[in-house]
């Protein structure tokens, strides 16, 4: 409840964001500490951001992640949207918004090949997902998804 209303007070307050999400953290003692975090309105999902830290060290990216329908259970949604930000370590942040849920989990890359990788979310309700993709360039890419729903899409990460 607690969260709700933070929530709804930092929408009151904030402009140009449409709604809210709660990530369940766990503490050190094993205790589970729900925490918010806006969610950016539907289509204005920020373009790849790369720059160059000091050191010559790569930026992170975030990245449109569009799921296109591939059978029938898909197709009743049509296409799906979210983001993955590349941390340009092997690692990064997912995130679909699917039947009024938000999703929140990570992609890492396959060991002995840097293109490949995996990709994992969940919800608070119980929903989950699993991909597959692989990489063109640190900005784009392509792969398939499936959701415990039995619904299955290709996915495509990046812009043009």
């Amino acid at each position: 409840m607690r969260s709700a209303l933070s929530c709804a007070l930092l929408l009151m307050l904030s402009s140009g964001l449409t709604a809210c999400y709660i990530v369940p953290e766990r503490q050190a003692d094993g205790q589970v500490l729900y925490q918010h975090y806006p969610l950016p309105p539907v289509g204005t999902v920020a373009p790849a951001r790369v720059g160059v830290a000091p050191g010559g060290v790569a930026t992170p990216a975030n990245l449109p992640a569009r799921l296109y329908p591939i059978n029938d259970i898909a197709t009743s949604t049509g296409i799906v949207t979210g983001s993955v930000t590349n941390m340009m370590t092997g690692k990064g942040v997912f995130n679909v918004s699917y039947l009024g849920e938000v999703l929140t989990g990570e992609a890492t890359r396959v060991s002995n090949d840097e293109r490949r990788g995996v990709a994992s979310a969940f919800s608070p309700k119980g929903l989950y997902m699993s991909c597959e993709y692989q990489m063109n360039t640190p900005f784009q890419g392509a792969g398939t998804c499936t959701f415990s729903n039995g619904a299955a899409y290709r996915i495509h990460i990046g812009g043009n």
